[in-house]
């Protein structure tokens, strides 16, 4: 039998990495392709993110490594924040900037105060996604069934703005500062709030400017990465326990740490946690996982770090 060919490419050397970095995402990159880019960075052998930033978005995006990914949906559901602009008496297909022009549509005169637009949009509202998402529709992404011109049923969902700012920027462009909850879309948003100002809309531009705890004084753009010595690298993940930051610490004695890494029903005894979910730690504070506590007060395993390797708790989440 011939040997198979070879490029001649060194095989590229994974590795093991545990942590989380937050990078600023830039412009014209996918959520996908920066993943990718750090994690060749770090030679990380597994890694994911907590939430999609399309194309023409930048800003805050969460990267967890190794062990980090057991916890990423708590960064996942998360709050978020963005800031932006919406083009207004023009709607596309995509319903951002990237998409075709699809209506055209005069511009009033806007109000010099958008404050009552805004709090119409404030609280719990129900949005319809956009077609050009990636949820799925038997077992399809809407975004494919836009793309060969199918029509399919889009549920609406409910959704929680937190806090909405709408500034005039000129006769067609409005600035806007959004906080909300997580599986929001910002440019169903934009379509909307056009539409109530009696006109259509598009997001021309967005930025996350936060992500659950993390905001862009934590981030670091790729280009930064790529700059830094292995030492510096190896030192700038942070502990996976930043992600579940809103549970309460529980720090536990020896034995109650070694049953609970190994799937065991730890008994309240002198803990006494209160019931929920928490983030539980070692005598010597490290961060083994999350656990959640029955009204008896007996712990039972929800997410847990292998027990190899589960790094000391972070700072940033003392």
């Amino acid at each position: 039998m011939n040997p198979v060919p070879t490029s001649g490419k060194p095989r590229r050397s994974w590795r093991d990495v545990d942590g989380v970095v937050v990078v600023d995402k830039p412009t014209g990159m996918s959520s996908n392709g920066c993943l990718q880019g750090v994690r060749r960075i770090f030679q990380a052998r597994k890694a994911g993110h907590t939430g999609t930033l399309d194309p023409l978005a930048s800003g805050v995006l969460v990267i967890c490594f190794g062990e980090a990914t057991k916890f990423s949906s708590w960064a996942l559901e998360s709050p978020k924040r963005y800031v932006g602009r919406i083009r207004l008496g023009v709607r596309t297909a995509t319903g951002d900037a990237e998409g075709e022009v699809v209506e055209s549509s005069p511009v009033p005169c806007l109000p010099r105060d958008l404050g009552e637009v805004a709090r119409r949009f404030t609280g719990r509202i129900v949005q319809r996604p956009p077609v050009y998402s990636a949820l799925k529709y038997q077992g399809r992404p809407l975004y494919s069934y836009a793309r060969a011109g199918e029509d399919v049923p889009i549920r609406e969902r409910e959704i929680t703005i937190s806090a909405l700012s709408l500034d005039v920027q000129d006769p067609e462009t409005l600035a806007f500062d959004v906080q909300c909850s997580s599986g929001t879309y910002v440019r169903s948003l934009a379509e909307d709030v056009a539409a109530a100002l009696g006109t259509v809309g598009h997001l021309a531009s967005l930025r996350r400017t936060a992500s659950g705890s993390f905001d862009l004084s934590d981030c670091v753009s790729p280009e930064i990465l790529e700059a830094l010595t292995p030492e510096e690298l190896e030192a700038r993940p942070r502990s996976p326990d930043c992600l579940p930051y809103r549970l309460p610490r529980l720090t536990l004695a020896p034995d109650e740490a070694r049953a609970l890494q190994h799937g065991q029903v730890v008994p309240s005894r002198g803990m006494c946690p209160e019931p929920g979910q928490h983030r539980v730690y070692s005598p010597e504070l490290r961060f083994l996982g999350v656990a959640e506590a029955d009204v008896q007060g007996q712990l039972r395993v929800v997410r847990m770090m292998s027990a190899r390797d589960a790094p000391s708790a972070s700072l940033e989440s003392a």
